[in-house]
């Protein structure tokens, strides 16, 4: 039997991304990837009172397809235009609380912490990813040429970036380098700083600036660096504004510390996602301590997959 075609939908932020194309591989199926525009207009109207046709979004060229994945408000409409307009049977999948009719779709897969349910609605605790246990292990040599040479212990600092709830300002973000830094010097560790796409570049030089040459600080986005780092710490500290990178730390079984900083504005997603983190005995917040613990893995991604490989009979 040929694999099935999927047609993945995305405003194209790396967490969306991640999502969409972790669930692919999971699913074992051939993908493309569309990045969606929304015409000036919609951009600012609800999916809920958004036609339900191709006048909201900017036209793609379109592949053959057998299943939609997609993620975020201004992918809702396109799938469910795609999936009503198609000649053959397609299954949608949104992942994210859709904010519309649920029937609308196949399945809708949502974090625990947004309370939505329905008999086609798959609950996860944090956010699906596009990362495996095995792509950490097989990149796991790929920063020992690059970090410091000694027999320290390594502690990765994995930075995400400003967002409408918290600020990358310098105030916040010494905050947490002085934290880190009464840590690995009591306990003698070593630093590995890990940059993602939203990390400002100023964040990065100040890195650079604060820790000094004793540690290593990785100054572009690097996947093979980011999977070496998850592969080769004893510790990982994850800063708040991303439960995405949360969520993937979460798949090693390491003890994840979470940096936080004062939220600009009410952030309760976030606050119930690390409650649930908290109370699974994943997370602790960054302090001047440091302790060890143990958890239950959490793959998500391919539990995910595998209810819907039985549902769908695929």
């Amino acid at each position: 039997m040929s694999k099935l075609k999927g047609l993945l939908l995305t405003e194209g932020m790396h967490g969306m991304i991640s999502q969409v194309e972790g669930l692919a591989k999971a699913l074992n199926i051939n993908f493309t990837h569309r990045k969606v525009e929304l015409k000036s207009f919609w951009k600012f109207i609800p999916p809920s009172l958004t036609p339900k046709s191709n006048i909201s979004f900017r036209e793609f060229e379109i592949p053959d397809f057998d299943l939609i994945i997609s993620c975020g408000r201004k992918s809702v409409i396109p799938s469910i235009y795609l999936k009503q307009k198609s000649r053959k049977q397609i299954y949608n999948i949104h992942i994210q609380d859709p904010k519309i009719n649920f029937k609308l779709f196949d399945f809708i897969i949502a974090p625990e912490h947004d309370e939505i349910s329905g008999s086609n609605v798959i609950s996860t605790k944090g956010a699906i990813h596009y990362l495996n246990k095995s792509e950490i292990v097989s990149n796991s040599e790929y920063l020992k040429s690059l970090i410091k040479t000694d027999k320290r212990k390594i502690f990765s600092l994995i930075l995400g970036g400003p967002t409408k709830y918290y600020e990358y300002s310098k105030e916040n973000i010494e905050k947490i380098f002085n934290k880190l830094s009464n840590l690995i010097q009591k306990e003698d560790f070593q630093l590995v700083v890990i940059p993602s796409m939203r990390t400002p570049k100023n964040t990065i030089q100040s890195a650079k600036e604060f820790f000094g040459e004793n540690h290593t600080v990785i100054e572009q986005v690097d996947k093979k660096a980011y999977l070496s780092a998850l592969a080769l710490s004893e510790f990982i500290v994850v800063t708040c504004d991303s439960s995405s990178m949360i969520s993937e730390a979460a798949l090693t079984g390491k003890p994840i510390y979470v940096a936080n900083i004062l939220p600009k504005r009410k952030d309760k997603r976030f606050q119930k996602f690390r409650k649930l983190f908290k109370d699974l005995n994943i997370i602790k917040n960054l302090d001047d301590n440091h302790e060890n613990w143990s958890y239950e893995t959490l793959d998500e991604t391919n539990r995910v997959a595998k209810i819907i490989k039985e549902r769908l009979n695929i």
